[in-house]
């Protein structure tokens, strides 16, 4: 393939001469200009963007290279790689994802690999700006958004670093969550060689559809302001749903294990007279509903499934918003219509869906085939809050589930030994809310991969203030973490993983 050709070279010799990392800058790679690559002083290097005299990030002295890739005739990919000096190098590279339509580098996470030790990389996929703008015209931009970008990265940061270390990666890995668990998934179906373990948090794989989902769902709020939720109105259906289905998994710690087994209905909490902040209105109760269903098509063909109980506390229906999510509108305004002056008000659910399916339909991740991947040892870990249900992001656990399901109905019932599903109590988009969250989910997949131990449970921890607050096991799906009855419900040590 012409795009690998580089990387051929350069690890076709079983001992190459480290390069040093201003000459990076000679590197021959196809379809490739390195714009840049020095040598960064230890707590030198500021996040783009950040004030005058704000505090960095405190990094080590680390080999930067930036580089240009056009892999198409309209391509114009920014990718970044981070090398740590060879005395400090795991011998690992640790690829970072991006979040929404992307459109910038994912320094945080590059940070946060660097200081452990990694080599890493990032990419903007191909435009800058974290909207969907760069779609209008502009075909191959959407597909160096939906896949190309991080393949062509992942292929030069290899390389890259190969020249820069003498010897290439032991390991290479991918993190993720929202698009990035998206991206992550689409590497492992589409570039199964690529990476040697994926970690897929919330992923968006079936993005066209999530965007169809939500536009109904805020769309139909906005245009009957009556139907929208205060954030006291929100609290009142999350203490409603606790008070109902909190104990259904033996303890009552304001967390629901499988939120599935709840069976909450809004209409109890349908307002017997004047309306009060204790009870709902017919169109509140109207919109609690919609949001835990499934949409599906004038046929019955399933679109999206709903969110579940516990998400609310993510809610904002739609609060003072006087449209849907730019990341919804974007989608069908500019990957579907192709039309900069298309009016959010006349989203057509079936018809708006087909036409973005039709331009961008590649760009979602949900093929159940992962032979390839498991094939050459791939280990995938997926996770997903059970309490994701922001409206500016919101991914519905279910969808995940359905995902993992489609793939087992492919590739058989037993997977566990490389493919495992870990599902978080209390946990929101990508973090955050009122359950444990905070998990080192790379630690367990390197484990899994490189000493052949897979995960039967992964701590996570819920931090307040710096203190950690409480620590619970997260099971691997379908088990849920069950209290042994005695101890502090606060301690994972109290707790087993079962299937119940």
């Amino acid at each position: 393939m012409r795009h690998s050709a580089s990387l051929l070279f350069l690890t076709a010799l079983p001992v190459i001469a480290q390069m040093p990392c201003e000459r990076l800058r000679l590197i021959a790679l196809s379809d490739t200009a390195v714009t840049s690559a020095e040598e960064v002083a230890a707590g030198v290097f500021r996040f783009p963007g950040t004030p005058a005299g704000a505090p960095g990030p405190g990094l080590p002295v680390f080999c930067r290279v930036a580089m240009t890739l056009k892999p198409s005739a309209d391509s114009d990919i920014k990718a970044e790689v981070w090398m740590p000096l060879t005395a400090e190098w795991n011998g690992k590279l640790l690829s970072a994802g991006g979040g929404g339509f992307v459109g910038s580098i994912s320094y945080g996470a590059m940070a946060a690999a660097l200081r452990d030790g990694y080599a890493t990389a990032s990419t903007d996929t191909g435009h800058v700006g974290g909207n969907a703008t760069f779609a209008l015209g502009h075909p191959e931009k959407i597909v160096d958004f939906a896949y190309r970008a991080v393949h062509e990265m992942t292929v030069k940061a290899k390389a890259i670093l190969t020249a820069y270390y003498g010897r290439p990666a032991r390991y290479s890995y991918w993190q993720g969550c929202s698009t990035g668990g998206r991206q992550g998934l689409m590497e492992a179906q589409r570039y199964p060689e690529d990476y040697d373990g994926i970690i897929a948090g919330a992923p968006a794989n079936n993005q066209i559809h999530l965007c169809a989902w939500r536009m109904a769902l805020l769309s139909a709020v906005i245009k009957d302001p009556a139907r929208a939720l205060s954030p006291a109105k929100i609290a009142v259906v999350h203490d409603a749903i606790l008070a109902k289905c909190d104990a259904l998994d033996g303890v009552k710690d304001g967390l629901l294990e499988d939120p599935r087994q709840c069976r909450f209905e809004p209409e109890t909490l349908l307002c017997r007279g004047s309306e009060q902040e204790s009870c709902l209105t017919a169109g509140q109760v109207a919109t609690v509903k919609m949001a835990f269903t499934d949409i599906r098509k004038k046929n019955g063909e399933f679109i999206y499934p709903g969110l579940v109980p516990s998400s609310e506390t993510g809610w904002l229906l739609p609060g003072n918003a006087r449209e849907p999510g730019g990341l919804d509108v974007g989608m069908f305004q500019y990957i579907g219509r192709q039309d900069a002056n298309w009016d959010w008000r006349t989203f057509d659910l079936e018809a708006d869906l087909a036409l973005a399916v039709k331009n961008g339909g590649f760009m979602e991740a949900t093929d159940p085939n992962l032979a390839a991947f498991k094939a050459r040892g791939g280990k995938l870990l997926i996770y997903h809050g059970w309490a994701d249900g922001g409206s500016g992001g919101a991914i519905s656990p279910v969808n995940t589930l359905n995902y993992y399901s489609s793939v087992l109905t492919k590739m058989g019932p037993n997977q566990s030994n490389w493919l495992r599903v870990f599902m978080v109590p209390g946990m929101q988009h990508c973090g955050g809310g009122p359950g444990p969250n905070q998990f080192n989910a790379v630690a367990a997949l390197e484990r899994w991969r490189e000493s052949g131990v897979a995960p039967d449970s992964i701590l996570a921890a819920r931090v307040v203030e710096n203190r950690v607050e409480r620590t619970r096991p997260v099971c691997p799906f379908p088990q849920v973490a069950v209290y042994k009855g005695t101890g502090s419900i606060n301690d994972a040590g109290n707790f087993t993983c079962k299937v119940k």
